[in-house]
C-alpha cells in the first residue's frame, strides 16, 4: 500500500528530471530610466545554448498601459565586440494588443552550428509602434558548441 502512494511522488521527481533546463538568468536595466515596461524574468532554455540547436529565450513582464504594436530590438557583443543586431514585430514574439498586466515574449532560434563557444552579452530593447522606448535590458548567455559524434 505505501509503494503505491509513492509511485505518483516518484513519477513526478522522474518527470522533472527530464524536463529540459529552463532556468532564470540574471539580468539588469540599461539605465536609471523608469520606462513604462518592468522586466520580471528572463529565462533560456537550454542553459548553456548549443550551437547548432534551437534555443528559447523567454521574458517575462508586465506593463500599465495597453500595447498595440512596435519591435524588439536585438544586439549581441561577445567579448565587448558587437557581433550581431536582430529586429522582431513585437506582436510576433508576443499576442498584440498586449493589455496591462503580466505577458510574455518568446522567441526561438537556432544558432548556426560554427557559433563560437563563450560567454555572450545580449541588450534587448523594446519600443513601441512609436519608436518610443518600453524597456531595455541586458544579459549575459553561455553558448558551448553541439556534438560533432553523429549516429550510424
Amino acid at each position: 500500500m505505501a509503494i503505491s502512494h509513492a509511485q505518483p511522488l516518484l513519477l513526478l521527481l522522474f518527470s522533472l528530471f527530464l524536463l529540459p533546463s529552463l532556468r532564470a538568468t540574471s539580468f539588469h536595466y540599461c539605465d536609471k530610466r523608469l520606462d513604462p515596461v518592468k522586466v520580471k524574468s528572463v529565462e533560456i532554455s537550454p542553459d548553456p545554448v548549443v550551437s547548432g540547436k534551437a534555443a528559447t529565450f523567454k521574458i517575462t513582464g508586465s506593463t500599465g498601459e495597453d500595447i498595440s504594436g512596435g519591435e524588439v530590438v536585438i544586439s549581441v557583443s561577445y567579448f565587448g565586440i558587437h557581433v550581431h543586431t536582430e529586429t522582431h514585430d513585437l506582436c510576433d514574439e508576443s499576442s498584440c494588443p498586449i493589455a496591462p498586466g503580466s505577458f510574455v515574449l518568446s522567441h526561438s532560434q537556432t544558432l548556426p552550428s560554427i557559433t563560437p563557444p563563450g560567454t555572450y552579452t545580449l541588450k534587448m530593447t523594446i519600443n513601441d509602434k512609436n519608436g518610443e522606448r518600453l524597456t531595455c535590458i541586458s544579459f549575459k548567455f553561455k553558448i558551448t558548441f553541439g556534438s560533432t559524434v553523429y549516429a550510424s
